[in-house]
């Protein structure tokens, strides 16, 4: 109703017949409808969420799930996926690599009904209840840990989770990264973060 509004006294014909609208009530009515818009269209990302039980967001990831340590993945719970929710896919990511950004980990396939992924998941892993995992930088199918060069300064390492429309994508285990978000374009409902940091 807002938008008809606007778009009534937007119309030149409209504006020579009518009343010039204070410029202040145009500007409230284009916001109140980009507001409407934004609800609609990811009000449902707002309440959808991810974390560690590991780590605090946006502080220092544990040594024992990097190179320096034990190496093995951290622990995840998320809740809330929007209504529609029929899988997840799982990347971990550091944007501040020295040759650009460099995966961690990529998991597809998961299924709407997980809520979270233990401490410790390995190559094949029946806790991945069916779940494929790519390829990372690493070149190999599994997480792998922060590992930044020796004195690069903190890194960051983005946990994103996406909430996908589709039971799973037509993407062989092993796939690579760039693969797997071009099979996912167009089903993407919503999508959460947590950010860990890292430095050696």
């Amino acid at each position: 109703m807002l938008y008809n509004m606007y778009m009534m006294y937007m119309d030149k014909k409209s504006l020579e017949t009518r009343p010039a609208m204070p410029r202040l009530l145009i500007e409230f009515l284009i916001c109140m409808v980009l507001l409407c818009a934004t609800a609609a269209q990811g009000g449902e990302i707002m309440s959808f969420r991810i974390e560690s039980p590991d780590f605090k967001e946006g502080e220092s990831i544990p040594q024992r799930f990097g190179c320096d340590g034990q190496d093995i993945s951290p622990g995840l719970v998320w809740a809330d996926p929007p209504e529609g929710t029929r899988s997840f896919v799982l990347t971990v990511e550091d944007p501040d690599a020295p040759m650009g950004v460099f995966v961690h980990w990529v998991i597809y396939d998961l299924p709407s009904s997980a809520r979270g992924l233990e401490q410790g998941i390995k190559g094949s892993d029946a806790r991945l209840k069916g779940a494929k995992q790519g390829k990372t930088s690493f070149g190999q199918s599994h997480y792998g840990g922060p590992c930044p060069p020796r004195g690069h300064g903190t890194h960051r390492y983005i946990f994103t989770l996406r909430a996908l429309d589709i039971p799973a994508l037509d993407v062989a285990p092993g796939s690579k990264k760039g693969i797997v978000e071009k099979a996912m374009k167009g089903h993407v409902l919503a999508e959460a973060r947590t950010t860990g940091t890292y430095q050696r």
